[in-house]
C-alpha cells in the first residue's frame, strides 16, 4: 500500500512538473521579437502607371535609443527609383540615392513605428520582377537590409509604345536635297491607331516633297492608321538646302499622336544632323 501511494505521488509529481515546463516555455515562444523591419504591399502584380502602397515597420530591439530614425525602402535587382515615383508619404519622405527614405523620429527600445509609402509605376518601369528591400536606418545605429516581397511591373494592356527612329541622306551626288525617313515602331502590347509623327526642319532647309507627308512652313506631319503590335511603318520626305545654306542641319521627329496610351516618352523623339560645306555638297 505504502509502495502505490509512492507512486501515485511521484506520477503526480511528474505530470505537475510536466505542466510548468510547458507554461515556462510556451509564453517564451508567443514573445519573440518582431524583425528590426518589415514590408507589405497592397499588391504585387503592377502595370506601368499604377499607384500602389508599400508599409513599412519598424521594430527597435535593443536597449537604447535610435536616434532619427527612418524607413529605408530599397529594390534588389533594379533600383526602387528607376522603378518608382512616390506620390505621398504618411510622415516626411523621399528620395535619397537610389533608396525612398521615411522619417519618424527617435524609436525608444521596444518601440515601434509605421510608414506607408504610396507610390506609382514609372511609365519608364523595366518589365520584370523587383524584390523590395526594407532597413531600419538611425543616425546613431543601422540594421540589417531585410528581402520583401516580390512585385512585378507589366505594361498596361491597353497601352502601345510607339519607338521613332530618323534616317537621313543626300538625294544624290552635288544635290542640294536630303531625304529623311521616320521609322516608327510598335512595341506593343495593343495595337496603335491614329498615329502622328512630326518633324521639325531647320532654318536652311525648307519641305521639298513626300508621297506620304504634309508640310506647313518647316513642320512635316506623317500619318500612319495603324500600327499592329511589333509592327514597323517608315515615312518619307525631302528638304532641300537654300543656296546660302551652310554649317549644322539637325533635324528632330517625334510621335505627337497616337492611340492607345503611350506608356514610355523617353523614345518618341529622334534627331539627325547633317553638314552643308554648301548647298551643294552636303553629308549626313
Amino acid at each position: 500500500m505504502d509502495k502505490q501511494r509512492r507512486l501515485r505521488g511521484i506520477t503526480i509529481l511528474s505530470v505537475v512538473a510536466a505542466s510548468a515546463g510547458m507554461l515556462f516555455v510556451a509564453p517564451g515562444a508567443a514573445l519573440a521579437a518582431p524583425p528590426s523591419s518589415d514590408i507589405t504591399v497592397s499588391t504585387t502584380s503592377l502595370q506601368r502607371g499604377e499607384t500602389f502602397t508599400v508599409t513599412e515597420t519598424l521594430y527597435n530591439p535593443q536597449d537604447f535609443t535610435v536616434v532619427g530614425a527612418k524607413a529605408a525602402l530599397y529594390g534588389k535587382e533594379t533600383p526602387i527609383t528607376d522603378v518608382v515615383d512616390v506620390v505621398s508619404c504618411d510622415v516626411a519622405c523621399g528620395v535619397l540615392g537610389s533608396s525612398l527614405r521615411a522619417g519618424v523620429g527617435d524609436l525608444a527600445p521596444g518601440a515601434s513605428a509605421t510608414v506607408a509609402f504610396t507610390l506609382k509605376v514609372k511609365d519608364t518601369a523595366p518589365a520584370g520582377s523587383v524584390t523590395l528591400q526594407d532597413q531600419f536606418v538611425g543616425d546613431n545605429f543601422s540594421f540589417e537590409t531585410l528581402d520583401g516581397p516580390a512585385v512585378t511591373v507589366t505594361p498596361a494592356t491597353d497601352s502601345a509604345d510607339i519607338g521613332v527612329s530618323l534616317a537621313a541622306a543626300p538625294t544624290g551626288v552635288l544635290s542640294s536635297e536630303i531625304t529623311y525617313t521616320i521609322t516608327a515602331k510598335n512595341t506593343g502590347p495593343a495595337t496603335a491607331t491614329g498615329v502622328k509623327l512630326q518633324a521639325t526642319l531647320p532654318s536652311g532647309l525648307q519641305y521639298s516633297k513626300s508621297s506620304s507627308c504634309t508640310a506647313s512652313g518647316r513642320t512635316v506631319t506623317c500619318t500612319i492608321a495603324s500600327l499592329p503590335a511589333n509592327g514597323t511603318a517608315k515615312a518619307s520626305f525631302s528638304a532641300r538646302a537654300g543656296l546660302l545654306t551652310i554649317g549644322t542641319l539637325t533635324t528632330t521627329a517625334q510621335r505627337q499622336a497616337s492611340s492607345p496610351t503611350d506608356p514610355n516618352a523617353a523614345n518618341d523623339k529622334a534627331s539627325r544632323s547633317c553638314h552643308a560645306v554648301t548647298s551643294l555638297l552636303i553629308s549626313c
